[in-house]
């Protein structure tokens, strides 16, 4: 390789440390170096040698990948390594990241399954001196006993479980990283810590997907199958799907003239609807959403909406549209981050409809409006990352990212590792815990003044309960506070159903990710749950689920947490989506119902799992796939799904906009 490329490489090796790992969080001196030093283009076949530093992982012979280079940081810095180990890496691939360990443990053994990937990389680190690597060939899930015991181990391949002949080879004090999941494709990257000879200790790191981890004690080597090759008809199986969902779909001029009675007869005597929006900032998924819930209120008598939001703030809203008489709350409704989701034109109309609604309604039976989510959320987010600000910058960032992530597969899963990886939260956890206490308790006494206080005293004591035990859950990026925050809004609405008696009916807006029956994702696989999945569970049939997609246009949504609003273009769907399948039908806008359908939604169908776009408050499509996709099957997850081929972002307002108006108006200033 000649001096100018070297050079050149150098120079991309530089800014991929600077940019994609010491800016993500990376810290330790030794890992930092030990990237800056080690040539990635030398472990790469030569065509794919100038994307050698982009921050992706990239293919390599025998069916194999090189890590991205974050991942391998990321992973060496939980090894917490001083210098001058004895290391054991399973799964050497090309031989980058044992080069990378090399740099600071004294001697690194690594095992690859393929016999040629093991004679290539051992050749590789040879020819670039690299003397303290050794290598062999065998299965890695077998570790190497001849030279246990290990300071640290570290797998770079996903297992059912914890490989126990690895875990016997650990020594005393020493560490292994290794992603474990039950599910091929979705892994939490773990570490483990040998405390005593039969005592261990595990930390969940982050979620991560990486290759199988072949051998005895990992997954089964899959056995070749016989393929019986069918002559092409000339029609492929996506455009034979792609045509029956056409035929099954039911198409719609507009959201105002949509005729809604097939999608009632559906619904039928469903108790809960849920409705979902496969973003935060969409103008008609919202639209929509309110069209179904006006034609649900007069034809079906549902008697409340329960929002994705704050209980205080959806309680200001409750106050104007039922026209109560107390004392309207001190404070502004949905006034902090992120504002555009319910302060919009949008979410304006629709309440503006409901308080009208209501003036013709006896007091007893008008509709109520209340907040499901955890106590001031966004708020609370607020105050523990402004008191972060001043004590930690550093891990006030981590903070923000990790809190970006309200829906379950958005920003960077391996932010979420960083607090468990280097144990700083810890030194400040009490203080954080005690400053969110106050913030909520000062909260409930202004709560105090609204709604039928009895029951909105009862549910905010409870609401602070929650809320302390979720952000200290969250702050150390446990996927348990996913599952708190919807076992939460799932006990809210179930108090609600109970109050307002045997007979009433809800309707319940929140996201997709909320919505959706969560055992038909891949959240399942991560141990997570959500409100749909609770609502089939409790409610069976009279749960009816309702999912919303879209292919492109704009939405409104933050490129990080505080952050401000962008109107952003919605990029096109990927390949073997089933976004990308709703667009091939060419039909701008559908309902098409799911639940006893037998066409098209079978096994080779809809009911093939694929994949899904989900967009928060945060949308990132510089990493979309990463950030905003998941695996899911359509027809288990949605009783109903409403396609929007192109649309366009909610409409916020200022505060500017609203004089004149009353007192009690839930936006005003």
């Amino acid at each position: 390789m000649d001096q100018i490329s070297k050079s050149r490489f150098s120079k991309l090796r530089k800014e991929m440390v600077d940019n994609a790992i010491f800016a993500r969080g990376v810290r330790s001196e030794l890992v930092l170096h030990a990237m800056h030093s080690v040539p990635r283009e030398r472990f790469l076949p030569a065509h794919l040698r100038e994307f050698a530093y982009d921050d992706a992982p990239l293919p390599i012979e025998e069916g194999q990948t090189i890590s991205q280079p974050y991942i391998v940081a990321f992973m060496t810095e939980a090894l917490a390594l001083h210098g001058g180990e004895k290391v054991l890496e399973i799964g050497a691939g090309s031989g980058y990241a044992a080069a990378v360990l090399s740099e600071i443990a004294a001697d690194v053994y690594t095992v690859e399954r393929h016999g040629p990937l093991a004679e290539k990389a051992a050749a590789t680190l040879a020819d670039l001196g690299y003397h303290n690597v050794h290598v062999l060939h065998g299965d890695g899930t077998k570790g190497w006993p001849e030279h246990a015991p290990y300071d640290a181990i570290i797998v770079a391949a996903g297992g059912p479980s914890i490989p126990e002949s690895l875990k016997d080879q650990l020594k005393i004090g020493g560490r292994l990283v290794i992603p474990v999941g039950a599910d091929l494709h979705i892994q939490e990257l773990v570490r483990v810590t040998r405390i005593a000879k039969d005592e261990y200790r595990r930390e969940d790191l982050a979620d991560v997907r990486f290759v199988p981890l072949l051998g005895e004690e990992g997954w089964t080597e899959p056995q070749p199958s016989r393929v019986r090759h069918v002559p092409p008809t000339g029609v492929s199986t996506e455009e034979k799907l792609v045509k029956r969902i056409a035929d099954a779909a039911e198409p719609f001029g507009s959201i105002e003239t949509a005729d809604l009675a097939p999608l009632l007869e559906r619904i039928g005597d469903a108790r809960i609807v849920l409705l979902g929006e496969a973003s935060h900032g969409t103008s008609e998924f919202y639209r929509m959403r309110e069209r179904i819930s006006r034609e649900l209120i007069v034809k079906k008598g549902f008697r409340f909406i329960a929002i994705e939001g704050d209980w205080p703030d959806a309680a200001r809203v409750d106050h104007y549209v039922r026209h109560l008489e107390y004392p309207a709350a001190e404070w502004t409704a949905f006034a902090r981050f992120p504002t555009w989701m319910w302060r919009n034109n949008e979410v304006r109309d629709f309440v503006d409809w409901l308080r009208e609604h209501n003036a013709t309604t006896r007091h007893g039976a008008r509709v109520a409006f209340h907040g499901l989510d955890l106590y001031s959320l966004y708020v609370s987010i607020r105050s523990v990352l402004h008191y972060l600000d001043e004590i930690d910058p550093d891990a006030a960032k981590v903070a923000r990212q990790r809190y970006g992530c309200l829906t379950p597969w958005q920003g960077d899963p391996a932010t979420y590792g960083h607090a468990a990886l280097t144990g700083s939260y810890r030194t400040c956890e009490p203080h954080v815990v005690q400053a969110l206490k106050d913030l909520l308790e000062k909260r409930l006494s202004y709560a105090a003044h609204d709604g039928e206080r009895f029951f909105d005293a009862v549910q905010n004591a409870r609401l602070i309960t929650n809320a302390e035990r979720y952000y200290r859950i969250m702050y150390y990026g446990s996927r348990a506070s996913w599952n708190l925050r919807d076992e939460h809004m799932f006990t809210t609405l179930k108090n609600l159903l109970a109050f307002y008696g045997t007979a009433s009916k809800a309707i319940v807006w929140a996201h997709n990710s909320h919505v959706g029956d969560s055992a038909a994702t891949e959240m399942a696989a991560r141990g997570e749950h959500n409100i749909g999945h609770l609502c089939r569970e409790e409610f069976g049939a009279g749960a009816y689920l309702v999912g919303f997609g879209t292919n492109s246009g704009t939405v409104a949504a933050a490129s990080d947490w505080d952050g401000p609003m962008e109107i952003k273009t919605v990029q096109p769907a990927l390949p073997n989506s089933y976004e990308r399948l709703c667009h091939a039908t060419g039909r701008e806008h559908f309902m098409l119902g799911l639940r006893n359908r037998a066409d098209p939604i079978g096994a080779q169908g809809l009911g093939k799992p694929h994949l899904e776009r989900a967009i928060g408050v945060i949308y990132r499509p510089e990493t979309e796939r990463a950030s905003h996709y998941f695996q899911a099957v359509l027809p288990r997850q949605f009783d109903e799904y409403i396609w929007f081929d192109d649309t366009r972002a909610v409409t916020p307002f200022d505060t500017a906009e609203l004089a004149g108006l009353p007192d009690t108006y839930p936006f005003g200033v």
